[in-house]
């Protein structure tokens, strides 16, 4: 055999054993951790996250509902395996990207990341990712790490923040892991969904979804806190889909997350409309609409955000989408609203006072009911 043909031969041969070797090298979860003592400075720092936890209960923004936050919970404790017990899953009304693991136990998942997650092995990726930095005990060696560069107190503040986040919308990054904790949480967090019999291979979809969102928005992804800490986006994206070869098999539970999270989908939906990032929505909701299924709530929502950007044609974008949401019939009342804004921009005034006569009809308590009533005082 001539010496290319026999490299290229190794090489084949290498790549075929790298699966193999993978699982045979597979990272083993450690015991359930113990409370450190108060006096430490590890203790200390639980003690901080007991208080935050407490505050993080009694927000506001902490969605309560008991069926979804079970459902989490329970996905949550099986990754998390024998460390169940000491996992509490916290879910959080505030529409950004985001999930996160205190030292203590303390899981944070926000509706934002909820919304964007096409099935329930998606969210389990991100879960099983944090629960990686948990059983890893990234978050203790940043801290002894922080301590030796004299930034304890820099360190610490990030932590205090953890009852605050749903009223400040911040994104990831609070514990600022480095680049090889975040590898190591992506490595052990395929192995967990593996052995909780998720599809590995939609790991990598989650963070291809979020960075097409990021890179419309103008300024881009480097803009975004959340891909600063972050491995970049092509290596994740490789060695998410190499890990995922490791672990072939595994459900997507796409129908059973549908149905899970759909009494909640218009809230959510109304968040990220609010949020004005119109072009990332814009990105998310057309993504939402190729799955085909909840139609008339995505619409109403794409329609309504061509109808706040106001860009070149899109006043056009915006009626056809409230349009098609009504004719599928079910649609949010507000898609009523929407037509006659439009309509009536458009000097459609006809069709402005019949749309809004409809809203009105369909929502007579509506908040903005006044308002409505004066534009058809207008076109009368």
């Amino acid at each position: 055999m001539k010496r290319r043909a026999f490299i290229r031969a190794g090489c084949a041969c290498g790549a075929a054993l790298l699966p193999a070797l993978t699982r045979a090298q597979e990272w083993q979860p450690p015991p359930r951790f113990t409370r450190p003592e108060v006096a430490s400075d590890e203790g200390g720092l639980w003690a901080m996250m007991d208080r935050e936890e407490t505050r993080l209960r009694r927000s506001p923004f902490n969605l309560r509902d008991p069926q979804l936050r079970s459902y989490v919970q329970d996905m949550a404790c099986r990754l998390g395996g024998e460390h169940c017990p000491d996992i509490r899953v916290h879910l959080v009304r505030t529409p950004y990207f985001n999930a996160s693991m205190a030292p203590n136990g303390m899981m944070q998942v926000w509706s934002g990341l909820m919304l964007r997650v096409d099935n329930e092995a998606q969210l389990a990726a991100v879960l099983g990712h944090e629960i990686g930095h948990y059983l890893s005990r990234h978050s203790v060696e940043r801290l002894r790490d922080a301590k030796s560069r004299a930034a304890f107190s820099s360190f610490i503040g990030m932590f205090g923040l953890v009852g605050a986040l749903g009223q400040l919308g911040m994104m990831a990054g609070m514990f600022a892991y480095s680049r090889d904790h975040e590898r190591d949480a992506d490595r052990v967090g395929v192995m967990l969904m593996s052995k909780s019999g998720y599809n590995a291979a939609e790991a990598s979809k989650v963070w291809a979804n979020l960075l097409a969102e990021t890179k419309a928005r103008p300024g881009g992804a480097q803009e975004n806190a959340f891909f600063a800490t972050h491995p970049a986006q092509e290596e994740r994206e490789a060695t998410l889909a190499e890990l995922a070869r490791a672990y072939p098999g595994g459900d997507a539970n796409e129908k059973a997350w549908q149905q899970k999270t759909a009494p909640f989908l218009r809230e959510w939906l109304g968040d990220e409309v609010r949020r004005g990032q119109h072009e990332e929505s814009l990105v998310l909701l057309t993504r939402a609409l190729g799955r085909g299924s909840q139609q008339t709530e995505y619409l109403y929502a794409r329609g309504e955000v061509y109808r706040l950007r106001g860009a070149q044609g899109d006043l056009e974008s915006s009626l056809a989408d409230f349009k098609a949401a009504a004719a599928l019939g079910g649609e949010p009342p507000q898609t009523h609203r929407g037509l006659g804004l439009v309509h009536r921009a458009r000097k459609e005034l006809p069709d402005a006072k019949a749309s809004f006569q409809r809203y009105l009809e369909l929502e007579p308590q509506a908040p903005d009911a006044l308002m409505i009533k004066t534009y058809l005082e207008e076109l009368t």
